[in-house]
């Protein structure tokens, strides 16, 4: 029987087609250094950031400002891409001096305004662009949040920041909550582009009926629904307290939390407070070994 060349065509494109059904899809390996966007803010971030937050800066602070700047190029050099910070801390204008050698637009800079009552939000915003060393923050939350009435109550902070946004001077807002009463407002909010969410397996200083740092395990699961609605509302969600305020001392929770956050919850990123390469080193680890 002979062939013509149109019958070989059609020969080796179904044989193609039919090799292409049964082949395993390879699935992307994702990892700790990936670039993820949060949700409709349009940022681009690490799906782990460097925090500067331990007990309110104090661990970073006391590092002093060579061994920080040092511990900041350090996590560079691992990849890391994502930084925060907030204006209560201790290590603002530290964080801005350690990030002076690196072009401001290749990597992301978080902070965090606490909403005074009587404060001038346009001062406030002024000062810490000051301090922080920057032209501009590429997201700014609404800090520590803790009441069901912060929605209200904030409205001059979020007209501040979305005032700083016309001005380019801040790119994306968000909120950063602490307790459910604070937490049950947030979805479908749509003023929000980022949400900050406690999150752990076992609840350790996580919400709870009050903004308390308390332990609250029976609570785990409403939080990590808020996550989910979060995220179908088109927020990003950035979560700390993944070692439980630094009460995880077994290195086999530390695992189990940041694979909690992911794969549960389903959180876009992390921020984890560090003091030394090592604890870099091991974050970096756990998450890649989250996403797997």
């Amino acid at each position: 029987m002979s062939y013509s060349r149109r019958d070989f065509l059609k020969t080796g494109i179904a044989a193609g087609t039919l090799a292409g059904v049964g082949a395993p899809l390879v699935a992307e390996k994702r990892t700790a250094l990936d670039k993820v966007t949060l949700g409709r803010s349009g940022i681009s971030v690490t799906r782990l950031a460097f925090g500067t937050g331990s007990n309110n800066g104090h661990v970073q602070y006391a590092l002093g400002q060579e061994k920080f700047s040092k511990l900041i190029a350090y996590a560079w050099e691992r990849g890391i891409r994502f930084y925060e910070t907030a204006e209560s801390y201790m290590t603002p204008a530290m964080l801005g001096e350690a990030l002076k050698p690196y072009p401001r637009d290749s990597y992301v800079l978080m902070s965090k305004v606490t909403t005074d009552p009587d404060a001038d939000p346009h001062q406030r915003f002024e000062d810490m662009l000051r301090t922080s060393k920057t032209d501009y923050f590429d997201i700014m939350l609404l800090h520590w949040q803790h009441d069901d009435r912060w929605v209200a109550e904030t409205k001059r902070w979020q007209d501040g920041i979305d005032h700083f946004k016309d001005r380019k001077t801040i790119r994306a807002n968000g909120a950063s909550v602490h307790g459910l009463p604070a937490l049950r407002q947030m979805p479908g909010n749509q003023w929000l582009q980022v949400a900050m969410i406690r999150m752990n397996h076992k609840g350790a200083s996580m919400d709870g009926p009050s903004y308390t740092d308390n332990d609250n395990p029976d609570k785990v699961s409403e939080v990590v629904e808020h996550v989910h609605q979060v995220k179908k509302d088109g927020m990003g969600v950035i979560s700390m307290k993944l070692i439980g305020d630094g009460t995880f001392t077994q290195h086999t929770d530390r695992v189990a939390a940041m694979r909690f956050a992911f794969q549960n919850a389903g959180v876009d990123c992390v921020t984890v407070g560090f003091k030394s390469n090592q604890e870099i080193d091991e974050a970096i680890d756990n998450l890649n070994l989250a996403l797997t």
